[in-house]
Order: structure tokens, then sequence, then C-alpha cells
């Protein structure tokens, strides 16, 4: 019976894996660097490191990136498998610890693991650090990136330390990235080239690297091109063409040959290649069709979702209809060759059996759960959409709609970093040419909120509506907009219809909790908040809130368990450690509340009780302290207490 190409695809590393070429007697040291954002033909004159490698290591001419994003990128050359099979189609998502990760196996194979990364897409919190010993993932206070020398600076010194056991290092270079800032000199020579003078930059430090780790298996690897304005792609994560897909792949150890390889080969195979260094074999490639693919237009905007597959020369995109290029004659893909030629039974297979996410399970897999982290994706270009976008027969294509990828790009940006006013304008222009881009309309619908445009914020929740019947989403932030208004009272209805049908949709959660807070229903609400917060981490604010919704209805021990965690509630801590009789803490409390504070008398006041109660020596002259610094509240509350008589 034949395999299907979903089994194959799902446990690809398994069913397709390289075969070795010659044996290699010992494991070596192994060197991962993955170059971020960089196109196949950046690498050249501008780039004398990596040509000068290139030229001892086997070259893959036509190596292709699973997808054009950087998590989801390297999450496929850590399992082996293509988006489909891990489960990660956009950056901000998170990856199940139920995957197993290469250094999870390079680590059972007895080696030393230090991960040094340069942006916050590839934190350690999505996914990628299992196994590692070290992951270096700090890029400095209020910043998202680092760029390659101070990477370069860490991970030389990690392997500067000795080491008896074998070393897998990866390293991590984001530079290419846009905006495009090389520092000098590399931004004055590539003054009129900025990528190419980031991408310059990077193979400066990468010389550093190489020459500091020395003898053993090094690969190098790009996750993903960049558009730079071919087929209307500026940047990346949107389309599957050469410029953002195709991508370098260089193998240089024990065993290996150099030369070139002209057959394709996908970028998860970097999975396998590594390992057979570690099973003492030289790595090669399989023979296969390369898939690939790009699901954020889908995901996000529910436009037409794009598969990819290519065998020898041709190449094929499936979006809604059929593009096939001859990326060796044609590598612009300038001329499409639908209708003129035969698609190889694999190649047919590959691209109708490829699964396509499904929009409710992605919408509700990101990884971020604060605003401060959504500012920090937003800062390095990525927004991903957490809305269940509209998914129709006639949907666009996205190479049909590259106009508005900037747009939706800079939209995107401004309403995270809270600028809603300069947003507005621009998911105008994005749902008047898209009107069905669920995603657009409810932020265009939230700015207004956000600004207090009221009757503007509830036409945009009613178009959205019109445009998705039914949808959860429209009904959460409708009532997440009536929640902080003076319409609060219709907020109700909506947000309990939609945590009755999915109890676990933590935007609804958080808008329910603050309307039984306005509805005095306080058990309820901190029920509520305690749900939330077993779901995403609370922040200090939220809190200090549970701490006084607990202090109000009597639960003394939530509230001290929620300000112990909230830093600057000193006063709260003394008050409830008084009410519980263990006067030591409060005594331990109230002493470090400031002068500054406040409520400073009112510390110094119940600071007066726990001195009497402790039987202190000093007990009356902090009454009298007290007494000295009273507010009118506490003069009344020092008169009729008794402990002072």
């Amino acid at each position: 019976m034949r395999r299907s190409f979903v089994f194959l695809l799902l446990l690809a590393s398994a069913c397709a894996k390289p075969r070795a070429e010659a044996p290699v007697t010992k494991a070596p040291s192994i060197l991962l660097v993955t170059l971020d954002t960089t196109r196949a033909d950046a690498i050249g004159a501008d780039t004398p490191n990596i040509s000068a490698l290139a030229a001892r290591a086997r070259r893959f001419t036509q190596a292709y990136a699973t997808v054009p994003q950087t998590l989801p990128s390297h999450g496929a050359m850590f399992t082996g498998l293509y988006p489909a099979g891990h489960g990660v189609h956009e950056n901000g998502r998170y990856f199940s610890d139920k995957v197993p990760m290469l250094a999870t196996r390079m680590k059972e194979k007895g080696y030393a693991t230090g991960a040094f990364v340069s942006a916050f897409a590839v934190a350690r919190r999505f996914g990628l650090g299992q196994g590692f010993d070290v992951y270096d993932d700090d890029f400095g206070a209020d910043r998202t990136e680092r760029p390659a020398n101070e990477t370069t600076d860490r991970a030389v010194a990690w392997l500067q330390k000795q080491s008896a056991a074998p070393r897998f290092l990866w390293v991590h270079y984001y530079d290419p990235h846009y905006p495009y800032a090389p520092p000098s000199p590399f931004r004055e020579r590539y003054a009129s080239r900025p990528y190419a003078g980031e991408v310059a930059f990077m193979d400066q430090q990468l010389g550093r690297l190489v020459q500091a780790f020395g003898d053993g298996a090094t690969v190098v690897v790009a996750d993903h091109g960049e558009g730079l304005g071919d087929h209307g792609e500026p940047q990346h994560g949107n389309l599957l063409y050469q410029s953002t897909m195709h991508v370098p792949l260089f193998v240089l150890g024990p065993g290996v040959p150099p030369g070139a390889v002209d057959a394709p080969v996908s970028t998860r195979h970097v999975f396998d290649i590594i390992l057979a260094f570690t099973d003492g074999r030289a790595p090669a490639t399989a023979n296969e069709v390369v898939a690939g693919e790009s699901m954020k237009p889908f995901l996000d905007y529910g436009w037409q979702p794009q598969v990819m597959a290519v065998e020898g020369r041709l190449k094929t995109i499936s979006a809604g209809r059929i593009e096939i290029y001859d990326v060796i004659a044609d590598p612009a893909e300038a001329h499409d060759l639908a209708g003129r030629v035969d698609l190889s039974r694999a190649v047919r297979a590959a691209l109708q059996e490829y699964p396509i996410p499904s929009a409710v399970t992605a919408a509700a897999s990101t990884g971020i759960d604060s605003e401060e982290e959504r500012r920090k994706l937003a800062s390095l270009g990525y927004v991903a959409s957490t809305v269940k976008p509209v998914v129709r027969r006639d949907a666009p294509r996205p190479s049909e709609m590259t106009r508005l990828f900037p747009i939706l790009d800079q939209a995107g940006g401004l309403f995270v970093r809270g600028e809603y006013a300069k947003s507005i304008p621009l998911f105008q222009e994005i749902v008047k040419a898209d009107p069905f881009n669920l995603d657009a309309r409810l932020h265009l619908a939230t700015a207004h909120s956000a600004l207090g445009h009221d009757h503007e914020a509830v036409a945009e929740y009613e178009r959205a509506n019109l445009a998705a019947p039914d949808s959860p989403d429209v009904r959460t932030y409708l009532g997440l907009h009536y929640a902080r208004g003076k319409d609060w009272e219709k907020a109700a209805p909506l947000l309990e219809e939609v945590v009755r049908d999915d109890p676990n949709r933590l935007p609804a959660l958080e808008g329910l909790a603050t309307v039984r807070e306005r509805q005095g229903r306080i058990e309820e609400a901190i029920r509520l908040r305690q749900k939330i917060y077993t779901m995403r981490a609370p922040s200090d604010a939220e809190l200090a809130r549970l701490g006084e919704l607990a202090m109000s209805v009597g639960q003394t021990e939530l509230a001290l368990q929620s300000f112990q965690k909230a830093p600057g509630h000193d006063l709260e801590l003394g008050v409830l450690y008084l009410a519980a009789r263990r006067f030591e803490e409060a005594r331990a409390a109230l002493d470090r509340v400031p002068a500054s504070h406040p409520e400073y008398p009112m510390a110094l006041f119940k600071r007066a009780q726990v001195s009497v109660l402790l039987r202190e020596p000093d007990a009356a002259a902090r009454i009298e302290t007290a007494r000295r610094h009273a507010t009118p509240l506490t003069r009344e509350l020092i008169a009729r207490e008794r402990l002072f008589r």
C-alpha cells in the first residue's frame, strides 16, 4: 500500500533520512550557524568568510526553507519535520514540549550543548531551548535583538571554557532583518545597499566564530530569505517565491567531500545532517519532493493557503491556482509554465495532501501572554493574529494582495505600540480593499474603542459581524468594548455566551472578570482571575488588584499570596499579617514601608498596634509618632484604639 504524503510528512525525519556516504570514526564537535533573513543570492563577493567556508564545503545549490518565518523554520531544523508536523506555522506561537528537539538528542549522545540567539523571535519561551545546557537569549534591557558581534562574543566565551565532551553549538544571527542598519564601516561602504551591508557585517562575525570553533563539523544555513521587492514583497513571511524560500546551505565536516549538490533539499534535513555526524556518519541528502508552506496570510486574513513542491528544476506553488516555474532557467520566476508542463504524481500528491492547519487551532495557539511580549515581536516586524479568519472559497490569492503587505505590517505595529489614532486610517484602507479581513476589521473597531470613539467602534463591530456572523471573536471584542465603558451591562450576556462555548477563551474571561467586579460579584471575579492566571502570568498590578479584591471579602490567605508576589505592597502585607495575628511578619513588612508612601500615617498606626501586641519597649514612643503624623482618619482610629489606652 502506498503511504500518503501526510504520513511521510509527520514522520519525515524517520521516513526520509539522508543516506550516509562514508563512515566517520569519531563524533566531532558541531557548529550550527543560522543566518536569519539571508537570500541564497546574498552569498558571494560581499561575504568572503562564508564564501571561503563554502569552497571547502558541500554546497546545496537548491536548498529551500520550509516556511518564510523565523520560528517555524528553525523548528523544522530542530525537529526534522515540516510545520505541518511540528505544529508551528507562524512566529509568536510555541512548540509543545512533547515535540522532541535536536538538542535533546545531542544531550543523549553525550554532547555539551549551547545556544546563542540574536532575536526575541527565537527566545527560549517559544520552546526551542529543549536540551540546551546554555540558552543565551539575553538581549539587554529594553532590546529585542542584538548585533552579530555581541552574540559572537558570548559564543566565543563559551567555546573558550574547557569541556571534556564534544560540543554542539548553535549560533543565530539576525542582522539582515528589516530595518537594515549596518554598523560602520559597512554603513558607509554599502550606503546604497544596506541589506547587503547587514549581510557583510554578519559575515565578518561568522569569520570570527568559525576561527574560534576550530576543528569539527560546521553547518551554515539560512532560515529564509528576504523579498526586497521581488514579486511585490518587501520583506518575507507572505509568499513562496525564490527570494524568500531559496536559501544558502553549506556542510563542512569529517567525511564530507566538497562540491556542489544541485538536487533540491529541504532545510529540515539539517536535523538529519547533524545527527549523522553524531553517529559517526557523513551525511547525505534524501532524494525527495521538497515541500514548503506560507500560511500566515491564510491564518491571519483568511486568504488562500499556500503550499509549494519542488522536484528537479520545477517549482510548483498552489495558492488558489497552480503556478509552475523552471527555477534554473528562470530564477526570477517571471514565466509561469502552468498548463505547459506536466507535474509528476509525487508533486501532485505533495500539493494535494499537504495538511492545511486549522484556523481555529492556530488562532488559539499564540505563545504570547502579555502586551509587553506582543510589543517585542511587533518591534521585530511580527504581529500574529489571535482571530479566527473568515475562510471562503473565493478568498484572495496572497500574490494578488501584495500592495497591502507593508500597510498590514505598519498598521499592526502601530496598534501594538498603542498608537491607535495613527493605525485607524491604515486599517480603513485594508478593509476597503479586503472587506472580509476580520483581523483588520476588529483591530479597527478596537482602535476606535481604545480612543473612546464609541459610535465608530460599535459600527465597526457590526460590520465585522456581517462579515463573520456568529463569530466568537466579534462577540468577545464587542463585549470587551462594552465592559470598558458606560454600557458595561451589555457586556455580560455577550461574554457569558462566549465563555459558555469556550471556557478557556482568555480575552472573554478577562472581560467577564471586569464585569463581575463592576456588578459587585467579587468572589466570582476572584475565581475568574485565578483561572486567568493559571493560563498566563499576571502582572504586578494584576496581582495587587487580586490582593485588594481578596482583602475586601476577607480571603486573607489569598490576599497575602497575591501581595507577596507583587513588590511595593508592604503596607497591605503588614495589615494582613496583623489580621492573621502573625505579628513578627507584620512588624517586618510595616518597617519596610517608606516615609514617602502616601499612606505612611496608616503604616505608623498599624506599626504602633504591632508594637503594643509584641510588648516592645518603645511602644509608647511609636504611639506618639503615629499621633504626631496622623491624618484625620488615623487620628480617629488612634483615639478609638483600646490597645493605646
